[in-house]
């Protein structure tokens, strides 16, 4: 296998790997404000502050790894995406210091108020939607080079049908994960009204999800017709994809083994996300930029590849031992020691 499939591989999987931790994250932070708006934060607020107490500080952990390794595998991005996603990545930036601000005065210190709750709440959707225009900008028909400098044209691309597709999916989705996430969580603490109303809100984000999914295929087939083909003849991906999707939904309908239910959504999503970057393939920038275009020299990739494989193996067992002595602790999970975490 040559070395710009395996650089490319590591980091879509540090990609997936923040994509699923920061959608619980996020979506958690969505659903305890919008408890709090409904009257309901007796029934979800302190299952949502246990479960984000321990985790918070590490989800950007990947995101951090991946734009490190997408720089050091792939030095051109830095060129073309450098100054196109000056906007979204500012904007992005901009909510984490809200996110952090918010464990800083609400969790940590006294202050409990509405707004702060809100403007928390309200970063966890427009996080994932402003970080998600990289995906459409990928797909090409947004940027041209003027001069030798890449240009995005921000009217296209904010008039797209994709663009707001995309940003549609990435809403629902991590709505949905979270809430699967969160019930499981909800029933290993015998919390029944919790469960409930998180299952709840699972159901109501399942469908949304596929119909969201499906209608940027559809988008594709007119905007990037080559991706579509590739999509296309990957269709087995995405037909078990949608196998663990009706596994995940049926447990819901059933309410029993949630645990078993997240297990087949992790591999719903890992089959879709896989099969996207496949199909993708060779294209970082439609048409301008392919992984075999600025792949590092070998010596360097051989050094990020050792790097990032021993970091992915430290944070698989980090995650593992958070999830064990903290998340699923017998006591803390049933809010017996929350007090000292």
């Amino acid at each position: 296998m040559d070395l710009e499939i395996i650089g490319i591989l590591v980091l879509w999987t540090f990609l997936f790997g923040y994509t699923m931790i920061a959608s619980i994250d996020f979506g958690a932070g969505f659903f305890n404000a919008y408890s709090e708006f409904t009257g309901k934060e007796h029934i979800l607020s302190s299952i949502i502050q246990r479960y984000l107490s321990p985790v918070w500080e590490v989800t950007n952990v990947f995101l951090v790894f991946f734009f490190v390794g997408i720089v050091g595998f792939f030095p051109r991005t830095a060129f073309y995406y450098g100054t196109t996603l000056l906007v979204p990545v500012g904007i992005a930036i901009i909510l984490l210091g809200i996110r952090g601000a918010y464990y800083a005065f609400a969790t940590y210190g006294k202050t409990k108020q509405k707004r702060y709750t809100f403007l928390y709440g309200a970063s966890g959707l427009l996080l994932p939607a402003s970080l998600s225009i990289v995906f459409t900008i990928s797909e090409g028909g947004f940027v041209s080079i003027n001069h030798g400098e890449p240009r995005l044209d921000y009217w296209a691309l904010f008039t797209s049908p994709l663009t707001w597709g995309i940003v549609i999916l990435s809403i629902t989705a991590l709505l949905y994960i979270s809430a699967v996430f969160l019930t499981w969580y909800a029933d290993q603490a015998k919390d029944k009204r919790a469960s409930q109303l998180l299952r709840t809100y699972a159901l109501t984000w399942a469908f949304p999800t596929i119909i969201a999914a499906v209608g940027i295929i559809y988008i594709l087939r007119s905007h990037n017709p080559i991706h579509y083909e590739n999509l296309l003849q990957l269709w087995w991906m995405f037909a078990i994809s949608f196998i663990f999707f009706l596994g995940t939904v049926w447990l819901l309908i059933r309410k029993i083994n949630y645990g078993l239910a997240f297990t087949l959504l992790v591999a719903q999503f890992a089959f879709a996300f896989y099969g996207y970057g496949f199909a993708h393939y060779p294209y970082l920038l439609y048409p301008h930029l392919t992984i075999y275009d600025s792949f590092t020299n070998k010596a360097m990739a051989i050094s990020l590849i050792s790097a990032f494989i021993a970091g992915l193996a430290l944070l698989i067992p980090s995650l593992y031992l958070l999830l064990k002595l903290f998340l699923f602790n017998k006591d803390y999970v049933h809010g017996q020691a929350s007090r000292h975490y």
